[in-house]
């Protein structure tokens, strides 16, 4: 796909089809040789090639006398744990004047410097989250900055900590990009709903949601009411109190629901369940 061949030129990547967990575009599990899915596979010198993301930020000349300081002092050492905690404060201006572009900074030096890391690394969690945090920024912008909406490059973000690190915040937002590109191709739909079931599985309740109305609707999708009123129950259980399109998502699928669709649907979210525990 295009988005895949600027995605090896931006990052100096190999892009080879590897097959997946096996979910199908409602969730459910399917063959194996059904599911592959475009992954991007790091090669020496990925970390360098990342570098252009953004400037690093200027060397703080302190020393920890303070929780800030030491935070700041790690940072500055490369400690990504440090770098992703000040990275967090400075978008959402938690105990500091919020700064999105000194932000952008500091998830840019985990992504440059840790890309290559193994997904089964202490820090991979980190690294991947860095990403998904600069793709959401270079979904938008940032305001008076050299950062500017440049949705290809917030798709590049997201596809490698999603197929890379397998991070389900990752697959839900590359999900979206594809399902809600205007001249969206037929692959493009299909590779965003299977990225959906992924990140659906991996209980991404904005997923789950998703992928519910999508199912329960028949939106783009062949109807399954039950198994979507399944995953509007799940992401209904975990969405936050500013997430009220879930809710209401949820509200409508159920007064629309018959008996048996719900019936059914409590018996797939029981053995939804047991199947997580065990």
């Amino acid at each position: 796909m295009r988005t895949f061949k600027r995605a090896i030129f931006a990052f100096a990547l190999g892009a080879i089809p590897v097959a997946g967990p096996g979910f199908g575009f409602d969730g459910a599990p399917v063959s194996p040789q059904d599911t592959v899915l475009p992954v991007v596979a790091p090669q020496p010198g990925t970390a360098g090639a990342l570098k252009r993301a953004a400037t690093p930020v200027a060397p703080a000349a302190t020393s920890p006398t303070s929780s800030f300081s030491t935070l700041q002092y790690q940072a500055e050492g490369g400690h990504p744990v440090a770098q992703w905690k000040l990275g967090k404060m400075y978008a959402e201006g938690d105990g500091v004047i919020q700064d999105d572009m000194r932000a952008f900074e500091y998830f840019s030096r985990i992504a440059n410097a840790h890309a290559e890391d193994s997904p089964s690394a202490p820090q991979a969690s980190i690294v991947a989250n860095a990403f998904v945090a600069l793709g959401r920024y270079y979904l938008s912008g940032i305001p008076n900055s050299k950062v500017k909406a440049d949705t290809e490059r917030a798709r590049e973000m997201f596809s490698y900590a999603a197929s890379y690190f397998g991070n389900a915040d990752a697959q839900y937002d590359l999900a979206r990009l594809y399902l809600k590109t205007p001249d969206a191709s037929r692959d493009d739909f299909r590779y965003g709903a299977r990225w959906l079931g992924l990140a659906a599985q991996k209980g991404q309740h904005q997923a789950q949601a998703l992928l519910g109305q999508m199912l329960f609707n028949g939106d783009r999708l062949p109807p399954q009411r039950a198994r979507g009123l399944m995953w509007l129950t799940l992401a209904r259980d975990s969405a936050t109190p500013e997430e009220a399109w879930i809710k209401e998502s949820y509200n409508r699928a159920i007064a629309k629901a018959s008996e048996d669709d719900r019936a059914m649907a409590l018996q797939m979210l029981e053995h939804w369940v047991q199947g997580r525990r065990d």
